[in-house]
């Protein structure tokens, strides 16, 4: 980011601030769309009620782990 400011502050002959400035709007005209992000799962065959998080973590991890 800093070598953008400082080769748009050499292009233009404008202090940090406005070449800063001008970066961060043109940021946030141009966003590119992104990818949904999908989230992969495995079955494992595993039924854990977390209604009471301490057993839940006991069945995950086991008692040693605390």
């Amino acid at each position: 980011m800093l070598a953008a400011v400082e080769a748009l502050q050499e292009s233009r002959h404008v202090g940090r601030s406005e070449a800063v400035n001008e970066l961060v709007r043109a940021g946030a005209v141009a966003s590119r769309p992104r990818e949904p992000h999908v989230q992969r799962t495995a079955a494992l065959g595993l039924r854990v009620d977390v209604s009471n998080v301490a057993e839940a973590l006991d069945a995950l991890e086991g008692t040693d782990h605390r």
